[in-house]
């Protein structure tokens, strides 16, 4: 059994206990090779995510160094790795569309202050309870988005107007921009793309994003190829970290972008919250999930400060961190002061990075978070779960994340529901001929029935114990109810037997409880319980006083 984290660690940054270990040159060792690896990946990934998102390129490579440097030095994860995050694109595109880069900042901050609100109130705990088709469609579904959003850059389309944001606009606007298809941008896109993939396969320790943009790179600097590039679209990338300032608060401001700072707070909780779990899945560790949501927090409101955007918790980065042999946060943070460096060092190198390779990276991202063997195995297990996947797939893509997260939760609450109302039942014994009961309820006579209610008894399946008495053949004079195998009793629950209790003590019957558990009394009691009614230990105690009765009458 799971011991409960104390108190007195739950907000205590993972750093501290690594510390307290003792960290020593061999561990040094280990996270700087670690971080150095993981820095080599998210270097064209905060390229890509940023550009793909609406953002200047360099305020992708910001939110990877500050984010990532107070995310492992804060935050409650060993290995986690912070940074810009695919997941996000979709949400900070049609933030930045709304309200303008000062509107993200603002928005990345207040998300920052809701996400240390959330981990000082404790939910961090309950990001566990999100079903798991629901985490599977709704990844898929910005997968989807970010691949459909890659189609311009990865092959050289000129549109006739600004890209359109929601897919059903965007995909007719695609297509009829067909005909100025860019060879140039296709290959590149394509050759990215199939470099990333064979690389995976052949080498997958080998930073293949990195060689991709790299090799294109070089190739549009040495050909001097007429392709879009970082630098003819953005005038190159920044070579240092700008000077940090608070975005502007002004009340209209803060309301105009409170419901896209709630998304990102929901999102990067869950996102980031999940990738602690896999790597604690692959080191056999355990996070600390409020202690993870402050660091996130802070993390959001420096990276806005610095003008980036949304830091949260990257599962391919993280793996990544594990998978090279981290001892700790500290590889994080040396992954971090090492995006720093090669900002310092190689930023007017990166003008020459062509647009298509950069969506080739992305579109390798976007496949990969389209989980097809985790759909294929829930569509052959599970009709209704599959549709709660669907569901939340749809509405990513058609309409809002924050809408399709809270239509998955509740299609998969109703499918929770309606198997635990499937699990109660309502077994009656009356004779010897009732070989399915249990022993102690055997050789009873037709003044006496037992009901005995299995399962959790609340509001989904209530209506079972309603038609019971038109199932007993003959009324008996004794009823005994045995809720010893009830775990769970809500107050509809409670209201549903109370109201069976009554209609059945004004038929003239007795009505002996038999195994309540006292938190199930109280709740019976509350719901208006007669008097009438006896409680027994369990069915025995109730027949020996259901025998004292008739014996004192």
């Amino acid at each position: 059994m799971k011991q409960p984290v104390p108190t007195s660690t739950q907000f205590l940054p993972k750093i501290v206990s690594v510390m307290a270990e003792g960290y020593g040159l061999r561990a040094l060792r280990a996270d700087l090779v670690a971080g150095l690896t993981v820095a080599v990946v998210a270097l064209p990934l905060s390229l890509a995510i940023a550009i793909a998102s609406g953002v200047p390129p360099d305020r992708g490579l910001i939110t990877a160094i500050v984010g990532g440097f107070l995310v492992s030095l804060l935050g409650g994860s060993r290995f986690q790795i912070g940074g810009p995050a695919g997941a996000f694109i979709v949400l900070v595109m049609a933030t930045v569309q709304r309200h303008g880069l000062d509107g993200l900042a603002l928005a990345t901050f207040l998300s920052g202050m809701m996400l240390m609100a959330a981990g000082a109130l404790r939910l961090g705990g309950f990001v566990k309870y999100i079903p798991y088709p629901v985490t599977v469609g709704f990844t898929a579904g910005i997968g989807v988005i970010i691949l459909i959003s890659q189609m311009r850059p990865f092959l050289g389309l000129e549109l006739a107007g600004p890209e359109p944001g929601p897919v059903l606009e965007k995909l007719p606007a695609l297509w009829s921009a067909l005909p100025t298809l860019g060879i140039l941008d296709l290959l590149m896109g394509l050759g990215s793309f199939g470099l990333i993939l064979g690389l995976r396969r052949v080498a997958p320790r080998f930073p293949g994003m990195l060689a991709a943009i790299a090799l294109a790179g070089l190739t549009v600097w040495l050909l001097k190829l007429p392709v879009p590039t970082i630098g003819s679209a953005y005038g190159g990338i920044a070579s240092g970290l700008p000077t940090p300032a608070l975005p502007t608060f002004t009340l209209a401001k803060v309301r105009a972008v409170l419901p896209d700072a709630m998304a990102f707070t929901l999102l990067g909780a869950i996102e980031s919250l999940l990738s602690a779990v896999v790597a604690d899945s692959m080191t056999g560790r355990r996070h600390r999930s409020n202690a993870e949501l402050v660091g996130q927090g802070v993390a959001n409101m420096a990276a806005a400060c610095f003008g980036g955007f949304c830091v949260t918790g990257t599962i391919a980065r993280t793996a990544t961190n594990v998978r090279a042999g981290a001892h700790g946060p500290v590889a994080g943070m040396i992954h971090a002061l090492t995006l720093l460096v090669m900002v310092l060092l190689l930023a007017p190198l990166a003008s020459a990075i062509p647009l298509a390779a950069l969506a080739g990276v992305l579109v390798s991202v976007a496949l990969h978070m389209v989980d097809i063997r985790a759909i294929v195995t829930l569509a052959r297990t599970s009709r209704a779960e599959v549709v709660v996947l669907l569901a939340t797939l749809g509405m990513t893509v058609l309409r809002d994340l924050t809408e399709a997260i809270v239509t998955g939760l509740a299609l998969g609450s109703l499918v929770f529901m309606h198997r635990m109302a499937q699990m109660g039942g309502v077994d009656t014994m009356m004779d010897e001929t009732d070989t399915e009961s249990r022993p102690e309820d055997r050789g009873q006579t037709r003044q006496t029935v037992v009901l005995r209610l299995t399962g959790a008894y609340f509001f989904g399946s209530a209506p079972v114990i309603e038609n019971v008495l038109d199932r007993i053949a003959a009324r008996p004079r004794h009823l005994i109810l045995d809720l010893a195998d009830v775990p769970l009793l809500d107050m509809t629950g409670a209201h549903s037997l109370t109201g069976f209790i009554r209609k059945t003590l004004g038929l003239g019957m007795q009505v002996t409880l038999a195994g309540p558990r006292p938190q199930h009394m109280e709740m019976l009691r509350a719901a208006g319980l007669p008097a009438e009614a006896q409680t027994a230990p369990d069915v025995g105690a109730a027949r020996a006083l259901l025998a004292d009765r008739e014996a004192a009458a």
